[in-house]
């Protein structure tokens, strides 16, 4: 299970750590579907897996930005900040795909938090994430993601 920390100057401290790796995801086609509807991209290598099987990848892919959406559930495993107002995302500093995660496929998230610096009323967190498929050899997303706790 994860890390629990209780307000900002706990959360301080663990500037630095290895948060661990998350409880392993399935991506299924479904989820892959879900995710189409809901933005309006329904690629054919997404969503059509008996045209995807003749495609570049063999198999129906997630979309890369549904692999990344994936970071808050997965992340959340790994840090809950308690004794806070507000949390929000802030932004991304970096985002690579490395591979595709063909439907099916199971994922987790192995974070590192590094760094915790002062922001006006709370703090501010930059996590070193990589979204690993199950089995592969490449990631699918390494990514260096921004979030804001409040007091």
């Amino acid at each position: 299970m994860g890390i629990t920390v209780n307000g900002l100057a706990e959360l301080k401290k663990l500037a630095g750590s290895d948060l661990g790796s998350s409880e392993w995801l399935d991506v299924t086609q479904e989820r892959i579907d879900t995710f189409a509807d809901a933005t309006g991209d329904h690629q054919w290598i997404h969503t059509d897996p008996e045209r995807a099987k003749e495609g570049p990848f063999g198999a129906p892919i997630a979309h890369g930005y549904l692999t990344l959406s994936l970071f808050i559930p997965m992340f959340t495993e790994l840090l809950d900040v308690e004794g806070v107002t507000t949390k929000v995302n802030y932004g991304l500093n970096k985002v690579r795909f490395p591979a595709p995660v063909p439907a099916g496929s199971r994922i987790r998230l192995a974070a590192r938090l590094a760094a915790v610096e002062d922001v006006p009323g709370g703090v501010q967190i930059t996590v070193d994430g990589t979204v690993e498929i199950e089995g592969a050899a490449k990631p699918a997303c390494v990514l260096q993601s921004v979030s804001r706790f409040y007091a």
